[in-house]
């Protein structure tokens, strides 16, 4: 109980401090215009309420990430809470309010030109096709599950639900983003925001009365306490599998969409950290709420190896706290949220594609140009097994969040600050990453190299890439100075 109170204590507190500290660093500005009201064009730059911003980029990052990638997190036992409270504090959460400021202070940019102008046309073009892959992937992934869902409750044919929510995709895609998105984001923010209130306040009552046990963070419990320890690795597997609620590439891919609604940059501290905060408030619920009530970290292993499902512990945890309401609520945030994050995935692949064409997007039949492409693509895909694409998106996420770390990192430099609060985070994913693909067993793809041989290759080229920066840094200040 102790450590879940400090954990949301320290994770709130980190908002007010290194958040406060962040926002000054970067140096936000309430006079500067912003894209909404320098390029406002009715459909993508579209100014809008600050709360209704927050919680649209709240439902775009979150969906069911923070929640079902805790509850499998949660299984490596309490070292999980470390992760997401220092990981969304001090990486997560400064990750996307540098994405999003970045992206406001040039003009609603999207993520790959944004890279490409602070890490070079080289790295553009790559993030075009990566970002591309990352985002079709969950998009496609975020139509099948829900219809997989729904076909379940229903008993309708899947097929029917398929184009149901594609027809639904196709439309929040093309309209401007204030009239279906910015409409029914607050309804599915208050469902995902309750479900969450509510399970922690349960467990705080069951904590108190003694009903429940909560797993206290030890020096003891500081281990790897997976069922299959060998297959899944502590480290570098835990930064990989907790992504949502720590830190997550995908994250920079939605924030352009709201850098272009914002109509002053002071609320950038409360959308794109204060998002990421609530986030990760969200997975230390669900990661503590998952290991109480399976009865430990053993339990929740035990349940998991007997076939329970992310989607069937969240159901089964609702209904047996919430009882018939709960069950509804997590019925409804299971269907819905993962649709939050799909129609924005493909809205973010449409105006990253149309802004690496040069295609002005305004006029309906620019978007078509662009959306029909990519909708006939995610429709194939979706009659295909996408779960060994699926296995990808995780470290796809860590790597693309390691870039637009190093990105943040590479800003910094050339606006003469110190640029160790972004890019020694960058040093740690690039670790995160090769670690992970040198060591992760080869059915989530990686070479399963021994540990050793795994984590000196992984702390040399991070140390390597971090040197490098360095030169390059300072050969930058040096033009900087001779120029001046």
């Amino acid at each position: 109980m102790i450590t879940f109170i400090v954990c949301i204590a320290i994770l709130i507190t980190g908002y007010f401090t290194y958040g406060k500290f962040i926002e000054k660093f970067f140096g936000v500005s309430s006079d500067r215009p912003t894209p909404a009201k320098k390029l406002a064009d009715g459909v993508d730059y579209q100014e809008m309420k600050p709360w209704r911003i927050f919680i649209i980029q709240f439902l775009n990052i979150a969906g069911l990430g923070p929640i079902f990638g805790a509850i499998l997190g949660a299984a490596y036992g309490p070292v999980a809470y470390i992760w997401i409270v220092l990981g969304c504090i001090f990486m997560g959460a400064a990750h996307d309010f540098f994405s999003g400021m970045l992206s406001v202070r040039n003009d609603g940019m999207s993520l790959p030109d944004m890279v490409g102008k602070y890490l070079g046309s080289g790295v553009r073009k790559f993030l075009v096709f990566f970002s591309a892959f990352i985002l079709i992937a969950v998009g496609v992934s975020f139509v099948t599950g829900p219809a997989d869902l729904l076909h379940t409750l229903t008993g309708w044919d899947k097929r029917i639900w398929l184009y149901i929510v594609f027809a639904y995709y196709i439309v929040a895609t093309l309209l401007p983003v204030d009239k279906i998105i910015g409409k029914l984001y607050p309804v599915f923010g208050a469902i995902l925001l309750f479900m969450a209130i509510a399970i922690a306040g349960v467990m705080l009552i069951k904590g108190f009365s003694g009903e429940l046990e909560l797993t206290e963070l030890s020096i003891g419990s500081i281990r790897n306490f997976h069922s299959n320890p060998d297959t899944n690795i502590l480290i570098p597997m835990l930064f990989v599998v907790i992504s949502c609620g720590a830190i997550s590439g995908f994250h920079s891919t939605q924030s352009p969409i709201m850098a272009r609604c914002i109509g002053n940059e002071k609320y950038g501290r409360p959308i794109f950290y204060g998002a990421m905060i609530a986030e990760g408030i969200v997975a230390m619920i669900w990661a503590t709420a998952a290991i109480a009530y399976f009865g430990g970290p053993e339990g929740l292993n035990a349940a998991a190896d007997a076939g329970k499902t992310p989607a069937i512990m969240v159901d089964e945890i609702c209904q047996s706290w919430l009882g018939r309401l709960g069950a509804v609520i997590a019925i409804l945030g299971v269907v819905v949220c993962p649709i939050t994050s799909g129609d924005t995935a493909f809205r973010s692949l449409r105006l990253t594609i149309g802004d690496a064409l040069k295609f002005n997007q305004k006029p309906l039949r620019n978007r078509l140009a662009v959306a029909v492409p990519i909708f006939a693509v995610a429709f194939i895909l979706c009659k295909v097994d996408f779960s060994t694409i699926w296995k990808y998106v995780g470290i796809g996420n860590q790597v693309l969040a390691t870039i637009v770390t190093w990105t943040a990192a590479a800003y910094l430099v050339r606006a003469g600050k110190n640029h160790l609060p972004m890019s020694l985070p960058a040093t740690f994913l690039t670790f995160v990453c090769v670690c992970y693909f040198m060591i992760a067993p080869y059915n989530v793809g990686g070479l399963f190299l021994p540990a050793t041989i795994s984590y000196l290759t992984g702390t040399a080229a991070a140390l390597g890439l971090f040197i490098f920066f360095l030169t390059r840094a300072r050969k930058i200040r040096k033009e900087k100075i001779s120029i001046s």
